[in-house]
């Protein structure tokens, strides 16, 4: 299936970083509570992400992701989650966090 162009940039991909991070036992699959901080414009937002195989929460802070922004927020457990951040399987289907590899502005949008 293809898209247009103009398809792909109704999904607003963000860059934010990782304000704050809480391990989430109630959700049904391992997962992380984050807080990302997309700037002025956007703010700070909510998320749970299934990336305990490679990440702890203590390490997280301060780490820039990528975030889609302009989904509907999604009820997970008791966190309403209001970005969803973006990774990749690694070999053996576990989560990779999607990270800028040079310094830029939070609220940068990918293009």
């Amino acid at each position: 299936m293809t898209i247009s162009f103009d398809d792909f940039m109704k999904v607003d991909i963000r860059v934010g970083v990782i304000a704050r991070a809480e391990p989430f036992p109630e959700a049904r699959k391992p997962a992380i509570k984050l807080w990302v901080d997309f700037g002025p414009e956007i703010g700070e937002k909510k998320s749970s992400a299934q990336i305990t195989t490679h990440y702890a929460p203590e390490d997280l802070p301060g780490k820039r992701v990528l975030a889609v922004v302009n989904f509907p927020p999604r009820q997970i457990g008791p966190v309403m989650s209001e970005v969803l951040v973006l990774g990749l399987p690694d070999a053996a289907g576990e989560v990779v966090l999607i990270t800028p590899d040079k310094d830029v502005p939070l609220g940068g949008r990918m293009y």
